[in-house]
């Protein structure tokens, strides 16, 4: 337990020391590392970011920007990464994660009819944010959606931490203690919104239907 919290302590460490040394460039070089297979949480970050907002050390928007490119730049990549390597992965090395192109036609399949709920969903998601972009290529998943839902999980989701550091100001550093119960009261609201439109859609039809009749 002591090893981990060392590590976590050197992890905020060194974020603290990107951001301080390199602004907003430091907020979207850690949101590149998030996005990809790189143990650096956006609950460290944009929760600092928030409280540098409030000692008027930077701007809103600029925050927010820069780590949606950062979030896109970093996604893009396990993307293209898993797009470039899923087949050949398969083949070399499925065999001993018992994988086979079977697998790679389900994925395409999955992330062909619900990549984009998959893609926005993972954005709230602690460690699942930060692989999700992999199997996205590896399932081929039209990249304008890709972009699209990834931009907008990511601008929400740093969005939500940054507001929350800022709020706490010197107490930025708690959230980390709160941050799974802050992914999953996210997405559980997101879930009773998407599930409210869904049944007002459904109702809409059953409504048409019935006038049709």
């Amino acid at each position: 337990m002591g090893i981990i919290s060392e590590i976590l302590g050197q992890i905020a460490l060194f974020c603290i020391s990107a951001i301080s040394s390199m602004g907003y460039l430091g907020i979207g070089f850690l949101m590149i590392l998030e996005s990809m297979i790189f143990p650096i949480p956006s609950e460290l970050v944009m929760p600092f970011a928030g409280f540098l907002i409030a000692e008027g050390k930077m701007t809103f928007f600029w925050v927010v920007f820069s780590s949606i490119i950062g979030s896109l730049i970093g996604s893009l990549l396990s993307y293209y990464i898993g797009f470039k390597g899923g087949k050949k992965f398969l083949v070399k090395y499925g065999k001993y994660f018992l994988l086979n192109e079977e697998h790679l036609a389900k994925t395409e399949k999955w992330f062909s009819k619900k990549g984009e709920l998959t893609i926005f969903i993972g954005r709230f998601i602690p460690i699942v944010r930060h692989f999700i972009s992999i199997p996205a290529g590896f399932g081929r998943m039209n990249l304008k959606r890709f972009i699209l839902y990834t931009a907008i999980g990511a601008g929400i989701w740093n969005s939500f931490l940054m507001y929350i550091g800022f709020v706490l100001g010197n107490n930025w550093e708690s959230i980390s203690h709160y941050s799974d119960y802050l992914s999953w009261g996210v997405l559980i609201i997101l879930i009773i919104i998407g599930i409210y439109f869904v049944v007002k859609r459904l109702n809409k039809k059953s409504r048409k239907y019935k006038k049709h009749r």
